[in-house]
């Protein structure tokens, strides 16, 4: 009878090394990404993003044929988030940095890549502060992380005032707004929450009305052309509406 047979481990260091060192290089890479809106050109190797990762196994399809391979281009992800997640893939290790952090939490969620996801989550709760947490809290409203929505509202229920008074506070949605209206531990009197909803629907009545202009500009083109307009916006939320009759008083 065979012998059993017994995994035994080399030094983990060396090899993450040596994977790290290939991450956007050339050297061997058969798949090139434009990444970005500086689209800047990421190189990869397609055989291991496909075993990694099956948005990636999906998304470049069956081995390239002759020639330069076409790149492949990802313009909403920003460089340095598209290259944590590759260092992420190649390394199962990742430095995560505080003002980059959420741009490579929504790449991970985008991707399906649930370690990297809790990964970033848990560094995201570490460093949460008040220049952060609305913005935190948008991502967490807008793929549904429930626990990181309810640490990012306790937070502002904790230091109310000067997240209601920055800029996050004035760029979330009207979803991510309302569970902080719905709050009865925001430690501020409600004139100051009523001033606080004018500031941030005078910011998104000024947003609606740029949207609404970029519409009638891409409409009057299309009909240029004999084409429907291929874009609907400049509608204001329906939760925004009692926020403006405020925000005009």
């Amino acid at each position: 009878m065979e012998p059993l047979g017994l995994v035994v481990h080399g030094k983990a260091e060396p090899f993450s090394a040596a994977l790290r060192s290939l991450v956007n290089n050339p050297r061997y890479s058969d798949v090139r990404f434009v990444v970005g809106q500086e689209q800047q050109e990421v190189f990869a190797h397609r055989c291991l993003l496909a075993c990694r990762c099956n948005f990636f196994q999906r998304l470049l399809g069956t081995e390239p044929g002759p020639g330069v391979p076409s790149p492949v281009v990802l313009s909403t992800v920003p460089t340095e988030a598209f290259l944590a997640v590759l260092e992420f893939l190649y390394t199962n290790s990742v430095k995560l940095h505080r003002h980059s952090v959420l741009e490579v939490l929504t790449a991970a969620v985008e991707y399906g890549l649930e370690e990297l996801r809790e990964l970033c989550l848990q560094f995201v709760v570490k460093v949460l502060d008040v220049e952060l947490v609305c913005e935190a809290l948008q991502v967490a409203v807008t793929f549904g992380l429930g626990p990181l929505q309810e640490r990012c509202v306790a937070f502002i229920e904790a230091h109310s005032q000067e997240a209601l008074r920055s800029q996050g506070f004035l760029e979330l949605s009207a979803a991510a707004l309302l569970p902080l209206l719905r709050s009865d531990k925001l430690c501020v009197d409600e004139a100051e929450l009523v001033r606080a909803a004018r500031s941030w629907a005078r910011v998104g009545a000024v947003e609606q009305i740029v949207e609404a202009w970029k519409c009638h500009a891409l409409r009057r083109g299309d009909e240029a052309r004999g084409a429907p307009c291929r874009r609907r916006r400049g509608t204001l939320p329906r939760e925004h509406h009692r926020f403006l009759d405020l925000s005009f008083k």
